[in-house]
């Protein structure tokens, strides 16, 4: 059996901003535990979890070249929503299948919405 990605881990300074902006733009729940300095993010239906590690002082936000990217049909329709919600995504770039459009979360790392995932192959 081959394994599937379960989990992918942000480093931040700013746990309570990102875990917010999460929860609010992309509808991930947040589980904190008294015991674990882990913030967890799970998706309300399905996909990937994000864990929000502290980064440690010799880190540099951002600096990973890492780009989340989340699957919504309506990439105009979701950009509108994000921005009456505060979060503005650049220019929406269409191809002859798809489209996508980019934006940076809080810590600075690159997040993308496409609807690559929802195209005639």
């Amino acid at each position: 059996m081959a394994p599937t990605l379960g989990r992918l881990v942000i480093y931040t300074r700013k746990l309570d901003e990102m875990a917010a902006f999460y929860a609010q733009h992309f509808g991930f729940s947040v589980r904190r535990s008294a015991t674990d300095r882990i913030v967890e993010l799970t998706p309300k239906t399905s996909g990937a979890t994000i864990l929000l590690h502290p980064l440690s002082s010799a880190q540099k936000e951002g600096q990973v070249l890492v780009k989340l990217v989340f699957d919504v049909e309506d990439v105009e329709g979701f950009c509108r929503t994000a921005q009456s919600n505060g979060l503005t995504f650049g220019k929406i770039h269409k191809t002859d299948s798809y489209a996508f459009a980019n934006a940076k979360d809080p810590a600075k790392n690159p997040i993308q919405i496409s609807s690559r995932a929802f195209a005639q192959h």
